[in-house]
């Protein structure tokens, strides 16, 4: 296409028809040849933008200088945005591909802004005025977080390290994507084919159809396909009789990208040692460090205490759940001998034991369309929203549904919602919450949020509906409670809107919506017999919930094991790492219940930290967890469904985004500071 006035990015974009859903994006006419193009139009509007921010005569001030900085480049945030999201979500090798052109494009032009003396010395204007000017708390937010920008990103570097900076973040806008299409590449390279049916002994009848429809996909009628997708190897794990299958299905696991065609080891090295040179570069002794100085923990210190303060209840309850598992193997089997394939198998068995049901038996009343009906009468219930099914807005796959959000009783439009629940071979694993749009100025006005929700659950069947798991219901609770953070924002700037707040904060509306599907007032608005529609007795909501710290010890282990290793690779001196195995194993030690098993690794499939934003992050889930635990005691307190607590909620933390700290907005909602051992109490392990 060499008019660029046609490319679906600029001629959509011109349009300018905005109101309701009017400028949702226009998946039906994106090609992947369109990308680039447009990305390169979308740099030169935004240089052109730039540059008359710097030429403008007038003394530097909050609208000449941060506000126009703020919508300089949109068409760039807008193509980057689509193509970025798609390659998690929708990619084909083709659109893979050209990752390789767009990451080092866009990195080059974040550095031309970043290090740009010109721009930053005027910002520097506004921020050294910022007290005198006749800003709100948001403005003045959104100065510190511009001039705060300007610095982590090199702006007071000499331009010799200005182009060490430089050079730097080139290579790591290359190895993040790498990374990512390596492990989803190594995910879809497993199959496990079984032809004999007596290997699927033990295996519910909703995953022998499901892996036979995988295999009549594949054009293997009357064979079974199981996968290293969750709906598929999960359900394996947890009841496939046959030990020899089970510890191939975990070893594959538990070694993609590693020692394979795939391998994502010297990734992983070259990604932490330039990331500890940038962070050197820009006057910190760790990558760690430059992180934590954006986030409520504030130092890697901070980290450590924290993560070492769960640990010891943590360790000891993981221990005692491991034994109990170990002697209920014994009553079964005569042998207390226990593998790490062994566990999710056991354990489902003693769960079914103690508390007289198991997963199968619940799927019924979870069918996908009913949850997903219940988390919206939770957004209706608790934040006044509704949700309209639209035909007319384009999608980027058949699987996709599009949603119209508004206010109920005013019916104000607040923004498109997008769902898209399924596996597929063009999709990275996991679930995530993602936006096209965050709330805030666009195009010269306050406009809401585009936002989707991304997951990998049980598909449908030729017999039966998606009926999901009670983990795969959690799931979908914790990415619908993202999306009502990005939702309900009510801010003026985008940078600052929606889940653009620390990052040790952004799973707090996520993880406290996963507590209303352990009450029988929350389960009862949608658990219902897909056949019969009888609601989910009362004896099986009580059998959930003490099931709940069912194993919360080998839970909370298995998270600390997580967060444990991310801060030793970013806070480790890279240079002394030659052996990404070694490493991680010595990382590890305290959290191993088992004995290494050999070919196995978990670095290089963790994308959370090579490929995500959680590098240096992933203690956040449980400091977000501390929070979530204590604001729901609120709720219990008061009532599920208080429109006071709510409304609290919705007005001090969902609406707010990052226009104060985290904190200050906590103590506005809960009038006074978390309390820590919330979270122990919740999970018994005081």
């Amino acid at each position: 296409m060499t008019n660029i006035s046609e490319n679906p990015f600029v001629s959509s974009y011109n349009l300018n028809m905005y109101g309701t859903h009017d400028d949702a994006v226009f998946f039906h006419r994106i090609q992947t040849r369109d990308y680039l193009p447009a990305l390169d139009e979308g740099i030169r509007q935004a240089r052109e933008n730039i540059a008359a921010i710097k030429k403008n005569p007038a003394p530097p001030n909050f609208e000449n200088t941060i506000v126009a900085l703020e919508s300089a480049s949109e068409l760039q945030e807008l193509v980057t945005g689509v193509y970025f999201n798609l390659f998690s979500a929708e990619a084909s090798a083709e659109h893979q591909a050209l990752a390789k052109d767009i990451s080092p494009k866009n990195a080059a032009f974040a550095n031309e802004v970043n290090l740009d003396a010109d721009l930053f010395a005027r910002v520097k204007v506004v921020y050294d005025n910022m007290e005198k000017s006749n800003l709100n708390t948001e403005q003045k937010r959104l100065v510190d977080k511009y001039y705060k920008m300007f610095i982590r990103n090199g702006a007071l570097l000499s331009s010799e390290k200005k182009d060490q900076l430089r050079k730097i973040d080139q290579e790591l806008s290359l190895l993040s994507p790498k990374f990512s299409e390596n492990v989803l590449n190594a995910t879809n390279a497993f199959e496990m084919w079984i032809t004999d049916e007596k290997d699927l002994a033990g295996l519910p009848d909703s995953a022998k159809e499901a892996a036979a429809f995988e295999a009549e996909r594949k054009e293997k009628k009357g064979q079974w396909l199981f996968t290293l997708q969750i709906p598929s190897y999960l359900p394996f794990m947890q009841y496939a009789d046959s030990a020899e299958l089970r510890k191939k299905m975990w070893i594959a696991y538990g070694s993609k990208a590693y020692k394979d065609q795939y391998d994502n080891q010297e990734i992983i090295k070259k990604t932490v040692q330039l990331k500890q040179d940038r962070a050197k570069l820009l006057g910190f002794a760790t990558h760690a460090d430059y992180v934590l100085e954006e986030r409520m923990a504030e130092k890697p210190a901070t980290v450590w205490a924290f993560l070492e303060k769960l640990l010891g209840p943590s360790k000891k309850a993981a221990e005692k759940d491991l034994e109990e598992l170990k002697e209920f193997k014994k009553s079964l089997s005569g042998s207390s001998d226990l593998n790490p394939w062994d566990v999710a198998y056991y354990s489902e068995k003693l769960k079914e034991k103690k508390f007289h049901f198991n997963e199968e038996e619940l799927r019924p009343y979870f069918k996908l369309e009913n949850v997903v009906q219940g988390a919206f009468e939770h957004a209706r219930k608790l934040y006044g929203l509704t949700f309209k099914k639209m035909t007319d807005i384009p999608v980027y796959h058949p699987d996709v549904t599009a949603y119209e959000i508004r206010e109920e009783g005013t019916n104000k439009f607040m923004g498109l919602f997008y769902t898209d629940f399924f596996p597929r071979e063009t999709k990275k694993g996991g679930a995530w919450m993602t936006t096209y749009r965050d709330q805030g100025l666009w195009m010269n006005e306050v406009r809401g949020p585009h936002v989707s929700i991304v997951c990998n659950f049980t598909k449908p069947t030729p017999t039966k509906p998606s009926l999901l798991t009670y983990d795969e219901v959690t799931t979908l609770f914790h990415e619908f409670g993202h999306a009502l953070h990005g939702m309900l924002s009510q801010c003026t700037y985008r940078t600052l809107s929606g889940t653009n707040v620390y990052w040790d904060f952004v799973e707090l509306p996520s993880q406290i919506m996963e507590n209303w599907v352990k009450e029988k007032e929350g389960l009862d608005l949608f658990a219902k017999h897909f056949e019969t529609n009888e609601p989910i007795p009362a004896d099986l909501v009580e059998k959930i919930k003490k099931a709940n710290q069912f194993q919360a010890g080998m839970a909370s282990l298995r998270q600390l094991n997580f967060g444990l290793m991310d801060m030793t690779w970013h806070t480790a001196d890279a240079s002394t790492i030659q052996d990404v195995n070694a490493f991680e194993l010595k990382a590890t030690e305290r959290t191993r219940l088992f004995p290494y098993i050999e070919g196995t690794n978990s670095s290089c499939s963790f994308s959370h930290i090579f490929a995500g934003g959680y590098s240096a992050g992933y203690y956040s889930y449980k400091w977000a967890e501390v929070l979530d635990a204590d604001a729901f005691e609120f709720f219990k307190e008061k009532g599920l469904f208080n429109k006071e607590v709510a409304t609290a909620f919705k007005n001090n933390i969902l609406s707010r985004g990052g226009t104060e700290h985290p904190m200050a907005l906590y103590k506005k909602f809960r009038g006074r500071e978390p309390d820590p051992n919330a979270l122990l109490r919740r999970d018994g392990l005081l």
